[in-house]
């Protein structure tokens, strides 16, 4: 059985992305802060010394009155040239303090540069730690489910075999109904929690990135066939009509015939549950492109549109009181799917019923 190859987990994902784009709107807003910062000092240092100029000019223009009434060229000459040195010192000193502002907003914009990478390497730095912490901690944690889980399913079998032991044994008369029905009862149960720890497990394998999985080439309306025969008498039990529709002689795709199967039982079992007596409920396969295409449709209650892209999530409830279920076939759904490369969604309407597809590589993609 082959494994498949460790994926980032979908919460680590979403974090990663979220921190990036965190970090490049920080960037993007310290940039602007910086650069407003910049544009009001140089608007403050230009109308200050616009101010200078304007006393400066009304200061000589108020010399040169008096000046015009002097009739001495040589003062004038003097005074014109103490200008032209006055003012060719003012533009040296004013370039000389233009570059000492430009040297230390760069020396300061090279500062907080370095204290942002060492916080930002400090926040890296932590959150491998956390996530080597939490690596631990999942690593334990599967050990421990795989103990426990391989030691529950152990005691199951035995109390399901002590119950067909029951069965076999019981008397004819009525004592003997009744230890049959406990019976069936008991095997029922036992049942419905070894699915129920096999959900678990296959949980923690999805939230890890590894599924197992086994895909061949076969046929994909044998399956679809296998399974509306599974689970034809339950629908008839609850008055619901139960269709099948295949699209093509024969389609053939690489999967797991094992994990697909299980695909279409919790699709299957949903519809059946949410839909009510008399209703319809049908199963088609299909070749779409190079892919082929399941679709489990039904006549249910359908699914508010801004709850589509929630259902796949895990421990989604159609209806927060209802409790037959943990709420995780959906997301194992979604995980055993996406393992064979394909795709999942859900298209309902409130009212209209709902229905749940899937895609699966075809034969000719699975052997290019």
């Amino acid at each position: 059985m082959a494994t498949q190859d460790r994926k980032p987990q979908p919460e680590r994902t979403h974090t990663d992305e979220g921190l990036r784009l965190e970090r490049e709107k920080s960037d993007l807003e310290y940039a602007k802060t910086q650069t407003d910062i910049e544009e009001d000092a140089d608007a403050a240092i230009d109308k200050a010394r616009g101010r200078a100029d304007a006393s400066l000019r009304a200061a000589r223009d108020h010399a040169d009155v008096k000046l015009a009434r002097q009739e001495a060229p040589s003062t004038r000459e003097t005074i014109s040239q103490e200008r032209a040195r006055e003012d060719a010192t003012l533009q040296g000193e004013r370039a000389t303090a233009d570059a000492e502002l430009r040297d230390e907003r760069a020396e300061r914009k090279r500062a907080l540069d370095a204290l942002l990478h060492l916080e930002r390497a400090e926040t890296d730095t932590r959150l491998v730690t956390e996530r080597a912490r939490a690596d631990e901690g999942l690593a334990t944690r599967d050990q421990f489910m795989g103990m426990v889980s391989h030691d529950l399913r152990t005691l199951l079998g035995g109390i399901a075999l002590q119950a067909a032991l029951l069965k076999r044994g019981a008397a004819e008369d009525e004592a003997g109904r009744r230890a049959v029905q406990a019976a069936e009862k008991i095997q029922r149960y036992t049942a419905r929690m070894n699915r129920l720890i096999g959900d678990l497990v296959d949980v923690a394998s999805i939230e890890e990135g590894r599924i197992r999985v086994a895909p061949a080439l076969q046929d994909a309306s044998a399956l679809v066939r296998e399974s509306v025969e599974a689970f034809q008498p339950l629908a008839s039990a609850h008055g619901l009509s139960l269709d099948v529709e295949i699209r093509g002689n024969t389609l053939m795709a690489k999967f797991d015939h094992e994990r697909v199967l299980q695909v279409l039982a919790n699709l299957l079992s949903n519809a059946i549950k949410f839909t009510p007596a008399g209703g319809r409920i049908s199963l088609r396969v299909e070749p779409v492109d190079q892919d082929v295409r399941f679709s489990v449709a039904d006549t249910g209650p359908g699914i508010p549109t801004q709850q589509l892209e929630s259902v796949f999530e895990r421990f989604w409830q159609a209806r927060s009181e209802d409790r037959r279920g943990l709420g995780l076939g959906l997301y194992i759904s979604k995980g055993i799917v996406d393992a064979h490369g394909g795709r999942i969604w859900a298209e309902s309407q409130p009212g209209e019923g709902s229905t749940f597809s899937f895609t699966l590589p075809g034969a000719s993609t699975s052997s290019a």
